[in-house]
């Protein structure tokens, strides 16, 4: 849950610090006292839109931080899907600060793209306000809401024609990328036979081109090489006086001279002739490897003809011989595929049709599973709608085929009608902007006991109510309040007085600023302000104890009802 938003210099919040607890958390406030920036700090440091506007102009950055408390073991384990691991107690802290146009994303003080964390978010913490109730109009949502609702039902069948989609529109787009004409096929098989005798005259053998690289290299420096080992061996030999051979020579003859007079010289002039068989040996080897030499220009040219050829067929078809010989192969496979095209095509088809008929199998079972999951869904909203004080509303849901994707071949419609002898009819056709909320609200407490989501907050629940719905509104959010936290923002008193914890939100006006404030109400403070909220800018006692029978009646209520 959310333990503790911190917001520095956003809007008018010089500095704002709150604690929330368990249960329901109700925030209240004059219009205008910034109720609202309490909502966008929240969604902007969950990695929704940030804007460098928000920042107050007398301050240098805008900051907003979140410390949720999580407990529950599959969302810590989603979590650390994301690289995410709690600091102690399960603590999670996310933090976004703006300043210039730069915007800092952080969870648990590691640095995230802003989809991160929302993807993260999405599993601490749901805010439900009018973008959230405008979701229900989308058939989409409505279809997500309805396998929601039968997820243990509906699971296995979900997966099974999820896969078996994804073989249907792989089949299905082999078949159009191979659809050709006589024309397109002729033309891609002449296309195939040039490449394919291309490479096969070439007659590539394996390594080839690295042996053919280092026979260039030696033919192309052929000057230089009989040059270079043409002079070694000259200064190794003996033709010279000062080739190496006869300056050892001679070096060893002065040695042999005077070794009976000292038997180390006699050693070393024993070392001196390995060297001097040494250089004999490497001489006569370099004079055998300059009369092997050959290097006659047709020789050369065919050298490089060929290593031109080599290097053609790999900077078109692949970078190395074992490329080129594997694309070969499969050419000849799309050839052979050409040449048999009708009956591949044949094959081909009959293979589609069969996945169709197969995914077309598998949708009708889910379509029959999703209307048996649509009653039980609209018998319970119907009674939500009850509850809400939708007096003689019916409900029901509508299903359309639609083309073939991985969620079946279905499309559901939410039907409503709200007075009686009403036809049923689209419920964005029908319902006001208050009205669609309240049924948000209903279908949210229908999920509320299966849903992990331990914080959830509510902006704008309350528009267009008043009266005995306001009372109800209050009674579903306590019930969806229970074992979990919900944060909710409303001028409502009936449903500020079934507050948990009720927090006021003031703004200071001075003369060169105007600063919002957010502090927990005690009990008398919770009753004046349900008394501003029932009689407006002045207390009385009449409505301070209007005030304290609707805070008694919330109380017996939760008891009664909640426990």
């Amino acid at each position: 849950m959310l333990r503790n938003l911190h917001i520095k210099n956003l809007a008018l919040i010089r500095e704002l610090d709150v604690d929330f607890t368990e249960g329901l958390n109700i925030l209240t406030g004059e219009t205008g006292a910034g109720k609202s920036i309490i909502i966008d700090s929240i969604t902007m440091a969950l990695g929704g839109k940030a804007s460098r506007s928000l920042v107050r102009e007398d301050a240098p950055f805008g900051l907003v931080e979140l410390l949720f408390e999580v407990s529950d073991p599959e969302t810590l384990a989603a979590l650390e899907q994301y690289g995410v691991i709690p600091e102690e107690e399960g603590v999670i802290y996310i933090s976004r600060r703006i300043q210039g146009n730069r915007s800092i994303c952080r969870i648990n003080g590691e640095t995230r793209p802003a989809a991160e964390i929302r993807e993260c978010a999405s599993l601490l913490l749901d805010i439900h306000g009018q973008s959230e109730h405008q979701k229900l109009l989308r058939s989409e949502h409505q279809l997500d809401l309805l396998d929601a609702y039968g997820r243990d039902e509906l699971l296995a069948l979900k997966k099974e024609v999820a896969e078996k989609y994804k073989k249907y529109a792989a089949l299905r787009k082999k078949m159009g990328s191979e659809e050709l004409s006589e024309e397109e096929r002729l033309r891609r098989m002449s296309f195939l036979e040039f490449e394919i005798n291309e490479i096969e005259e070439a007659d590539l053998q394996p390594g080839e081109d690295e042996e053919l690289e280092k026979r260039y290299r030696k033919l192309a420096n052929a000057r230089k090489i009989v040059v270079a080992a043409g002079n070694a061996h000259e200064l190794t030999g003996y033709d010279n006086p000062d080739s190496a051979g006869e300056t050892i020579g001679r070096a060893s003859g002065l040695l042999d001279d005077v070794s009976e007079y000292d038997e180390q010289i006699g050693e070393l002039r024993g070392r001196l002739s390995e060297i001097e068989d040494l250089l004999n040996d490497f001489n006569r080897d370099l004079a055998e490897y300059l009369g092997d030499l050959s290097f006659a220009d047709e020789e050369f040219a065919e050298c490089e003809e060929r290593l031109n050829t080599v290097n053609h067929l790999k900077a078109k078809y692949g970078r190395t011989i074992d490329i080129v010989m594997n694309l070969l192969a499969s050419k000849k496979e799309e050839l052979a595929g050409l040449e048999d095209y009708e009956e591949g095509r044949k094959k081909l088809r009959m293979e589609y049709e069969k996945a169709e008929a197969s995914l077309s199998e598998a949708c009708d079972r889910l379509t029959c599973a999703r209307k048996k999951t649509a009653d039980a869904f609209s018998e319970e909203v119907h009674r939500q709608l009850l509850d809400l004080n939708f007096a003689r509303a019916d409900f029901d849901m509508a299903f359309h085929e639609v083309p073939y994707s991985e969620k079946g071949r279905d499309m559901v419609e939410y039907m409503i009608a709200t007075n009686p002898g009403e036809s049923l009819r689209p419920l964005g056709k029908v319902v006001s902007g208050g009205e669609l909320s309240r049924i948000m609200l209903g279908i949210k407490t229908m999920f509320a006991e299966g849903d992990k989501t331990e914080t959830l907050i509510f902006d704008e629940v309350d528009t267009g109510i008043s009266g005995r719905t306001a009372q109800r509104v209050a009674e579903k959010m306590a019930v969806i309040a229970h074992g979990r936290q919900v944060i909710c923002i409303t001028h409502l008193p009936q449903i500020a007085a079934m507050a948990d914890t009720h927090y006021g939100i003031t703004k200071d006006v001075t003369d060169s600023a105007a600063i919002t404030r957010i502090e927990a109400l005690d009990a008398q403070e919770s009753i004046d302000e349900l008394a501003r909220l029932i009689g407006g800018a002045e207390i009385t006692r009449n409505t301070q104890n209007s005030a304290k029978e609707m805070r008694e009646m919330c109380k017996k209520y939760k008891t009664e009802h909640i426990g």
